[in-house]
């Protein structure tokens, strides 16, 4: 079975995909041909809107369905006049909450992702910066300034959830990558052991870690069975000497490590606080 699906928001459509992600992720069966419509906030791309909805009805044996992020009620109405099935996350919440709070919502497009707050995207900014001039064990005279350290072997996946943490929660996270010559010492490289309570591990499977080095370096000593089973036996025999709290990233999206590590580091999320 397939489903057509439009999202469609009035700002960037970020928001509206990763909660719809979420949604339809749980229908395994049925494969959903999702259309992405950012932006649809004024009446003429509403009704641009309407007349793709319209076309995608005419052809498919079931009514599309439209997941919306919308504020403004005439563009919403205009949606909600056009062959589909319609849901809005906004509008589900935003009375409930206005109901709770006692007090009008601002009715404001492009909250969630946009400037509103500059000290928020600044630091948002300013995270990602640190974290790309202190991925794969560079800058370490600034580790000081990090909120956290990741460290793992080689290609355990350092460097996506350190910029996903900055990006998303504002933090300054360093990636440090322990090699096989750190592992013969068995103890913390030099630059890591004044600050061991910043650090969290990574480790994965012996399976997935092959895979990953030999798209990088086919047929390699680097790529080997042995190499990647000996360097994960010896991080993970670290982590528990020093330890170091850490998670296997075999079977967990970037997502899921970032929101684990900073509920076990009981780490501050700037992009959601004041």
């Amino acid at each position: 079975m397939t489903q057509c699906v439009f999202l469609i928001s009035d700002g960037t459509g970020i928001t509206v995909s990763s909660m719809a992600q979420s949604l339809l992720s749980q229908f395994e069966s049925i494969e959903f041909t999702v259309v992405n419509l950012p932006y649809v906030n004024t009446l003429e791309r509403a009704y641009e809107v309407e007349k793709k909805i319209k076309a995608s009805a005419a052809t498919e044996n079931t009514p599309p369905i439209a997941i919306t992020t919308i504020m403004n009620d005439d563009i919403l109405n205009v949606i909600a006049n056009a062959p589909c099935v319609q849901f809005d996350f906004i509008q589900t919440f935003l009375k409930p909450m206005e109901k709770t709070l006692g007090v009008n919502s601002s009715h404001s497009i492009g909250k969630a992702h946009g400037m509103s707050d500059y000290e928020h995207y600044k630091r948002r900014m300013d995270a990602v910066n640190y974290s790309l001039s202190a991925d794969d064990g560079a800058a370490v005279h600034h580790y000081r300034y990090a909120d956290l350290i990741l460290v793992g072997v080689s290609r355990s996946g350092k460097t996506p959830t350190s910029l996903f943490l900055a990006l998303n929660n504002g933090l300054s996270v360093a990636n440090y990558p322990i090699t096989e010559e750190d592992l013969q010492e068995d103890a913390l490289p030099e630059p890591l052991k004044a600050y061991k309570d910043k650090l969290f591990g990574l480790t994965i499977s012996v399976e997935r870690l092959m895979a990953i080095r030999e798209e990088r370096r086919p047929h390699s000593q680097y790529a080997s069975k042995l190499q990647c089973l000996r360097e994960i036996r010896a991080v993970e025999r670290l982590y528990k000497h020093e330890k170091i709290q850490y998670l296997d990233s075999t079977y967990l999206s970037v997502e899921e490590l970032a929101t684990k590590i900073m509920a076990r580091m009981c780490l501050k999320n700037y992009q959601l606080s004041k």
